[in-house]
């Protein structure tokens, strides 16, 4: 309608086209806008991509479809395939072999076997010409089984009856032969058309793997396989493998097939340890310098085997290694010599030497890795040498321990009777000193290194030390003089400035203080000499913590035993005893290096543990040296250091009074406790005056606790009035004072002890009230009771509470 309108006036106005030609002008204005828009809304969509970059998120692009997921690969398939095939038709050759082969006759039988091994074996050079190495690999496998099982039928037709180790000595050979060349054949083979013109499109290389390895494990067998056949022993046999072994070893180093160089790699070590082994076994079997040499000529074979690998291998770590079992085996040789030649003793010795021997090679013009290797078989040597020493140290060392069962139970012939008194001595170790100081030596000429000199050092000082006191034990020498080595040992360690020293020296006095337990001179005299040297020792600062205790507990040893000596009693030795703490608490006043300190008086502490365990025997005398102890631990106390002692000293004071009052057969409990109630008491009012925010608990309550709940517990047991009165009397009394004071730990202890010895004293009384009632009573009373707190239950609370601030405004 708006648009008739403006048309009339439009056709008034002005000219007005035809339709068709006004339709045409509209549909060409429309176009034009529609393209103008289009324009417009492309600008503005590049206009919000620049000014607003950060909120413009990507679009991901779409996902791909899933693929279903391949679990094997196209060549793992083949190569499943070939395997399987290949085991297949070996098996089936097989049973051919072993079942079917008597039904065919000569010719069949060798026309049958002849054609499929040569189309076995020549298969693969057609395939490898295609460039198929995994399908000629796998008939390649075929046509060697089928070369062995050609042997066996060989075997039983021509050679029925002879010698089957002879024929498979012979066997193996000549079929390590074929195969080697068969590989060697098939690698000179030409590459394939596809690999000259694009290597990509074809295998790396057009050579079987598998023939020139399973040559390699056939050739192990020949050598073992003829000196079985020609009847040789133990011996030859080992010869045979340690040759191979050194063949193998060769083969490893020379060639350069890998697979080749892994399985001469497993045989040389596989057949050089089985060789070892059986020469080992050899030469301990060996029963004179004949058959000694001939083990040793099997060492040397070995040796010179590891010594060639030693030379030529590439890596310096199997150069090492080779070089250190050679080393190894040479003195395995000479040590089987020495050991048919000496007599038992010195084989060890001798083979010491032989390794202390290669250190000389060490030094000289060899490679440096062969060089390093023989410094670790010396090494390894020396430790083995070591090692064959420990049970007789451990024999020396600890078997003294046995005269604490048997003190002064006489003198035994010799130093090793007096160590080996309830074990053996191990046999042939007499050349046990010689094997330590002669390692001892090495250690301390021979490194030189700034770094592993001061351990060397230090091992060499523990091994002379073991060497020293393993001497007498080892030579049967007197009694006396294994004493007197012990404690010129322990002298001399002493003396050095050396923590290792100290410590060894102490190690030694145990074993010394040990076997002096033998005689009773002996007892007397290396006590007190050790309690005097370690005092020393720790006056001149040797590890000065344990030298002192050391002495101390020397000096306490030497006061026991100078008690028995004198036929005293237990507890009168313990009076005796009691000078140990007493000088170590005079000591710890004085000495100024708080380790020190500390070290004296656990020292003396455990002195007085003893004296009281001694004095346990007789209860007066128990109770004189627990309070001579008091009397220490007071003295201790004064130092301000050791204020806290103070509670000790009293605790042994009363534990003193309460043992007197136990001779004197007292048995109320006030005895014991009053005396430490007032005390305590007193004590607690002190601190209360000098700290007046110290708590009623920590002040009275110990001292309360200590009298009342012992008398309570008596006065429950106790049928008579006089001691419930009394108790009764004094808990009102603590309470009223509490209640004075306005003091918790009074009042609770108090008021508690009063109500319960008040239901004590009630208890008969309530009984029969209980009893004149009738059974429906009870009940009954509980019921209106808790109807009576439910009622006033709020009331209750409130005066609960009132009742806890009170108690807890009191101190």
């Amino acid at each position: 309608m708006p648009y008739d309108v403006t048309g009339a006036t439009l056709r008034v106005m002005t000219h007005i086209p035809p339709p068709a030609m006004e339709l045409q002008l509209l549909d060409a204005e429309l176009h034009q806008l529609d393209a103008r828009r289009a324009q417009l809304l492309h600008r503005r969509a590049w206009l919000l991509t620049v000014l607003q970059p950060a909120r413009s998120a990507p679009v991901a692009p779409p996902l791909p479809a899933a693929q279903a997921r391949r679990e094997a690969t196209a060549p793992g398939v083949q190569n499943l395939l070939l395997v399987l095939g290949g085991i297949l038709l070996a098996l089936a050759a097989t049973a051919f072999t072993l079942v079917s082969w008597g039904s065919m006759g000569i010719a069949g039988r060798a026309l049958v076997l002849g054609a499929v091994t040569l189309a076995a074996l020549g298969a693969p050079v057609a395939l490898l010409r295609r460039g198929l190495r995994s399908t000629a690999e796998s008939i390649a496998g075929i046509g060697l089984v089928l070369t062995v099982l050609d042997t066996y039928a060989l075997h039983e037709v021509a050679f029925p009856d002879g010698d089957g180790v002879s024929f498979a000595a012979a066997a193996s050979a000549v079929l390590a032969v074929i195969w080697t060349a068969y590989g060697i054949g098939t690698a000179a083979l030409p590459r394939p058309a596809a690999t000259r013109t694009d290597p990509t499109t074809a295998p790396a290389s057009p050579t079987l793997l598998l023939p020139l390895p399973a040559a390699l494990a056939v050739a192990q067998l020949p050598l073992i396989l003829w000196a079985i056949a020609a009847g040789g022993g133990p011996r030859t046999i080992t010869a045979a493998v340690l040759l191979t072994a050194v063949i193998d070893m060769v083969v490893a180093l020379r060639v350069t097939p890998k697979a080749v160089r892994a399985v001469a790699a497993g045989g040389a070590f596989g057949m050089g340890g089985w060789g070892v082994l059986a020469a080992g076994l050899i030469s301990l079997d060996a029963a004179g310098p004949g058959a000694a040499a001939r083990a040793a000529a099997l060492f040397a074979l070995a040796a010179a085997g590891a010594f060639g690998a030693a030379w030529l291998a590439p890596g310096r770590g199997l150069r090492t290694s080779t070089a250190a079992a050679g080393g190894l085996f040479v003195v395995a040789a000479l040590g089987g010599l020495l050991r048919a030649a000496l007599p038992a003793d010195w084989t060890v010795p001798g083979c010491l030497a032989c390794g202390i021997a290669l250190l000389a090679l060490v030094r000289g013009r060899l490679p440096e890795p062969v060089r390093h290797g023989l410094g670790r078989a010396s090494g390894i040597v020396q430790a083995s040498a070591v090692l064959w020493t420990l049970p007789a140290v451990g024999v020396t060392l600890l078997g003294p321990a046995a005269w604490l069962s048997r003190a002064w139970s006489g003198a035994p012939g010799d130093a090793r009777e007096a160590a080996a008194t309830d074990t053996f001595w191990p046999a042939h170790a007499t050349t046990t000193p010689l094997i330590l100081i002669a390692v001892a030596a090495v250690l301390a000429l021979s490194v030189r290194a700034a770094e592993w000199r001061p351990r060397a050092l230090t091992a060499a000082l523990t091994l002379t030390w073991a060497a020293v006191l393993t001497l007498p034990t080892a030579l049967q020498l007197p009694y006396n003089v294994g004493l007197l080595v012990y404690g010129g040992t322990v002298m001399v360690l002493l003396a050095l400035r050396h923590r290792m020293a100290t410590t060894l020296a102490l190690v030694t006095s145990l074993s010394l203080a040990c076997l002096a337990l033998a005689a009773e001179p002996a007892t007397l005299t290396v006590l007190a000499s050790l309690t005097a040297v370690f005092a020393a020792a720790a006056w001149r600062g040797r590890l000065a913590p344990a030298s002192a205790a050391a002495s101390l507990g020397y000096a306490t040893a030497l006061a026991c035993a100078v008690g028995a000596a004198l036929d005293w009693q237990p507890q009168h030795i313990a009076l005796l005893v009691l000078l140990v703490p007493l000088t170590a608490a005079l000591l710890a006043a004085r000495i100024t290096d708080p380790a020190t300190t500390k070290a004296v008086e656990i020292t003396g502490a455990a002195a007085a543990l003893i004296a009281i365990d001694l004095a346990t025997a007789e209860l007066p005398l128990l109770a004189l040296v627990l309070a001579l102890c008091g009397v220490i631990v007071a003295g201790t106390a004064i130092r301000p250091e050791r204020r806290s002692l103070g509670y000790v000293a009293a605790a042994l004071f009363v534990l003193a009074g309460w043992v007197r009052l136990g001779t004197w057969n007292v048995t109320d409990p006030e005895a014991y406790t009053l005396p430490v109630t007032v005390p305590a008491l007193f004590v607690g009012a002190l601190r209360r005056r000098r700290d007046p925010s110290a708590t009623s608990w920590t002040a009275y309550g110990p001292g309360l606790t200590v009298t009342l709940a012992p008398s309570l517990l008596a006065a429950w047991t106790d049928p008579h009035w006089t001691r419930p009165l009394l108790l009764g009397t004094a808990a009102l009394a603590v309470t009223l004072l509490g209640a004075r004071h306005r003091l918790q730990a009074p009042l609770v202890l108090g008021g508690t002890t009063l109500a319960l010895d008040a239901l004590h004293e009630l208890a008969p009384y309530l009984a029969q009230v209980v009893g004149a009632l009738p059974r429906w009573a009870p009940p009954a009373l509980a019921g209106l009771l808790l109807l009576a707190l439910g009622a006033t239950y709020e009331q209750r609370i409130r005066d609960a509470r009132r009742v806890r601030e009170v108690l807890g405004r009191m101190n």
